[in-house]
């Protein structure tokens, strides 16, 4: 976080400026598309992600936020990464709209079994390469395992990325019909081997139906900087002051 502030008050000169974006914070959604993903599933994720991005709470925590807008990249990660909606800066109910409508129709690029590694470092590089600086940068994470058949180890590209100042946030997708692929300490492992870096934190999804919900309380948790616990706490002052 520090590292990645420094560098915005360096690099936002005159200059720069009219050649670069800015925005609060660059978000890349990461979202898992391997061989435990059917066509359907793959469907509903992206259509999730597109409710969840269009919910006016998610709205309103971005045009509340400190420079009233994020950019944001949705990103399927498999044996490769492909980049399903391109950077995009989201600023109000219209663009988020946009983001929505272009996260529908692709058609699914990425393919084969879990290479995690690769994918944080292909997060990372969209991040550092792309023509937007933020003060903060955040990979969301999404699965439904832990494997890393091939590439590089988790250990080793989370080491780079937070290394880089950028926070990793987890969605583990757990699947209680299915064991094989949710694996009974799945939440365990996203905490100790994904997660990291400033306020990072994890959120689970339980199942279909609360699924876009639970995307849409995480895009809220990063988007306005809270944590878990201060998110719980402002939701609970909240419910004080609007009762009689």
């Amino acid at each position: 976080m520090l590292i990645r502030l420094l560098l915005f008050l360096l690099l936002s000169t005159p200059l720069l400026a009219q050649s670069r974006r800015e925005a609060g914070l660059e978000l890349v959604l990461l979202a898992d598309a391997s061989g435990s993903i059917d066509p359907d599933e793959l469907a509903f994720q992206r259509q999730g992600y597109a409710l969840a991005m269009t919910d006016p709470a998610v709205v309103a925590a971005i045009q509340n936020s400190t420079y009233g807008n994020v950019a944001v990249t949705y990103v399927e990660w498999a044996s490769n990464t492909a980049v399903v909606v391109p950077w995009v800066i989201v600023d109000g109910p219209d663009t988020a709209e946009d983001f929505a409508n272009a996260l529908i129709g692709p058609p699914r690029q990425a393919y084969g079994s879990n290479a995690i590694g690769g994918a944080l470092l292909d997060a990372k590089r969209l991040i550092e390469q792309n023509d937007i600086f933020a003060p903060r940068a955040v990979i969301d994470f999404s699965g439904d395992s832990i494997r890393n058949s091939s590439g590089p180890g988790i250990a080793q590209a989370r080491a780079e990325v937070l290394a880089a100042g950028i926070t990793i946030n987890a969605l583990p997708i757990l699947r209680p019909e299915d064991g094989r692929r949710a694996g009974a300490n799945l939440e365990e492992e996203y905490a100790t081997r994904i997660i990291g870096g400033a306020g990072a934190f994890m959120v689970t999804a339980e199942g279909r139906t609360s699924f876009a919900e639970t995307v849409r309380r995480k895009l809220v948790l990063e988007i306005s900087g809270l944590t878990l616990d201060t998110y719980r706490t402002a939701l609970s002052d909240k419910a004080q002051a609007s009762s009689p």
